[in-house]
């Protein structure tokens, strides 16, 4: 029998492992890499702009691969950077029109994924399960941040499986 963490943890990395070639698929067709579609729609939220450090925030991704994104979407003509000299880090990087266009499509076609995804969970499930889902989600963020406690899983026996 499975434990509760590989259930878990099986389902959580399918469902990333798809995520992500989906992303690569999707992407494939405008030449990029599918890892720039988190940056794009999170730029689409605010047209206002966000730093460099904002979106590595929001996307929960390292500065290194925030540059590497960027500089790739400016090559393409997809994002733009009103960067005072040697402080391009801090500059905002907002979508071009064309960068605006692109990321409304990938909305779309990412909110086509997730309806496809969830046809057959009902909305008394759905109601369940995203909030379920951001708990946990926090727990472990807190549990990553502060270190597992000492205790042993014996001491839990009502939660094993």
């Amino acid at each position: 029998m499975f434990s509760r963490y590989e259930r878990f943890t099986a389902a959580v990395f399918s469902i990333l492992r798809s995520i992500r070639k989906i992303e690569r698929d999707e992407m494939e067709r405008y030449g990029l890499n599918g890892a720039v579609v988190q940056y794009l729609t999170a730029m689409a939220r605010r047209p206002q702009g966000v730093t460099a450090a904002e979106l590595s925030e929001l996307c929960d991704k390292d500065k290194a691969a925030v540059s590497r994104a960027v500089a790739e979407l400016a090559r393409e003509g997809l994002v733009c950077r009103a960067a005072e000299e040697g402080r391009a880090y801090r500059a905002p990087i907002c979508l071009t029109e064309k960068g605006r266009e692109l990321a409304e499509r990938l909305i779309g076609r990412a909110t086509l994924a997730v309806a496809l995804a969830g046809e057959s969970i009902s909305a008394e499930e759905r109601q369940v399960l995203y909030p379920a889902l951001s708990r946990i989600a926090a727990r472990l963020e807190q549990l990553g941040r502060e270190g597992l406690p000492e205790q042993e899983w014996e001491e839990r026996s009502d939660e094993r499986t």
